[in-house]
């Protein structure tokens, strides 16, 4: 070695790479492993000769998926059903963003009539026309509940009455409305996740997977141009089906409490104890709290608030089964206050369920037909820590309330348990009070500046 290479400071170099293409930007990480150099170097070779002929030049012989970890992507797909948006984001690296059904008017969104039939039309025709009535309806009673005092902000107000509405209407959307959802991933997520979507037995979500798989290997032959293996095919063809979605039989029993199975690594939680007893509010716990312990959780939740938990993303959570077996949530009937109205909706739901369940189709294709407010048996499983995190951020005043309900009992049950482990009281971050009504709904919103 040269002496002159013996220094006394490294000779530091910081380079932000955001000029780039995704594939160009994942090739210009890996020639690091093996050619060693400045990437200021294969940047003015770009400079000179262009991207194309830059990843032209070069095979990568080792066939790292690595590689592909290292060039991210932002894919945006529109109009597809609930079920499309949820199996997008069932993903431990899922990141993006979706139509929130608590915020906007889903009354004019196109809605996914599967069978193509005149009566699966019909029952879609008529839940849509229930729920814009009922939103206009509900906007119009709520003020009478919650009456606006001189000192609060009417528009303010005025968003969170509608965000109340949403709240309640939602229920009583079809899980085939479509929706809005983006995609930020990587180059090689995308290519694992896709090859699995391509095998669900849902049929919009399989063309969903070839339209954004055709899409990127046009964008990106290099990264999609992968070769497929008939065994591997068959095997997913064979296996995806059976986890796309979780079975009702796992809740037979008709139970309908939360029950939880916690299990507590002693030694772990002795060596990280002051993890838990030192943390404040509003802080995560470092990643080493992850081998402190697991939880399972089983649980039935209608499928709107299912959709705002299913992102928990540190957790993992199967996909239920939508169907009427275990019966429509009633908080949402109960938060209709006008006795007629009410009584009405009740109505509404029972000939629905009727409707639906006479439908000529598997219980896969029925599902676009169910009304969100039914409850789906939920199971879910992940470290401890990933649990704390989840139901404190879920407990707050501005979750829904069925959704906090659920996560008030997981909070109850994780403090139980750690107290017993630590040896002394332990009390959770969340937010046992009652659900108020409040303001601060009307403040989540994202406006444009005035100029």
């Amino acid at each position: 070695m040269n002496k002159k290479s013996i220094i006394p400071n490294s000779p530091m170099e910081i380079i932000c790479l955001d000029d780039f293409s995704p594939e160009v930007v994942a090739m210009l990480q890996a020639l690091y492993s093996r050619d060693p150099r400045s990437v200021l170097i294969h940047i003015q070779n770009i400079k000179e000769g262009g991207a194309e002929k830059f990843m032209s030049s070069y095979y990568v012989g080792y066939g790292h998926k690595s590689i592909g970890d290292c060039g991210t992507i932002t894919l945006c797909v529109e109009n597809v059903s609930m079920f499309t948006a949820k199996a997008i984001q069932d993903w431990p690296l899922y990141s993006g963003q979706e139509a929130s059904t608590r915020y906007l008017d889903m009354g004019a969104q196109p809605v996914i009539n599967i069978l193509d039939t005149d009566e699966g039309k019909n029952i879609l025709v008529d839940q849509m026309k229930f729920y814009s009535d009922l939103l206009e309806t509900l906007i119009r009673q709520l003020p009478e509940e919650y009456p606006r005092y001189d000192s609060e902000d009417e528009k303010i107000y005025n968003k969170t009455i509608k965000a109340k509405a949403f709240d309640i209407a939602r229920g009583f959307l079809p899980a085939g409305v479509t929706t809005y959802v983006s995609w930020h991933t990587n180059l090689r997520q995308a290519a694992d996740h896709l090859k699995e979507m391509r095998y669900h037995p849902l049929r919009e979500i399989r063309e969903v997977a070839e339209k954004i798989t055709a899409t990127l290997k046009e964008k990106y032959p290099s990264s999609f141009g992968h070769k497929r293996y008939d065994k591997d095919e068959e095997y997913l063809e064979k296996v995806i089906p059976i986890v796309s979605f979780n079975d009702d039989m796992l809740f037979n029993d008709g139970h309908d409490e939360l029950s939880a199975t916690i299990s507590i690594d002693t030694d772990f939680i002795k060596k990280y104890k002051s993890l838990f007893l030192l943390r404040p509010e509003n802080s995560e716990l470092p990643k080493q709290a992850r081998l402190c312990g697991d939880v399972t959780f089983k649980f039935l939740l209608d499928f709107g608030s299912f959709r705002d938990w299913q992102r928990q993303r540190a957790v993992t959570t199967a996909m239920p089964l939508l169907s009427t077996n275990f019966g429509f949530e009633k908080w949402y009937l109960n938060q209709i206050r006008d006795t007629e109205t009410r009584k009405y909706a009740e109505r509404f739901i029972s000939e629905m369920e009727t409707r639906v369940n006479n439908l000529e189709c598997s219980n896969e294709d029925r599902q676009y037909y169910i009304p969100m407010g039914y409850r789906t048996p939920c199971e879910v499983r992940g470290p401890i820590s990933a649990a704390i995190y989840a139901c404190e951020l879920r407990t707050k005043q501005t979750v829904h309330p069925t959704l906090r309900i659920v996560a008030k009992q997981m909070g109850r049950n994780i403090e139980h348990h750690l107290a017993q482990a630590l040896g002394e009281k332990y009390s959770l971050h969340c937010d046992y009070s009652e659900d108020e009504w409040s303001l601060r709904r009307g403040t989540q919103d994202i406006v444009k500046k005035e100029s």
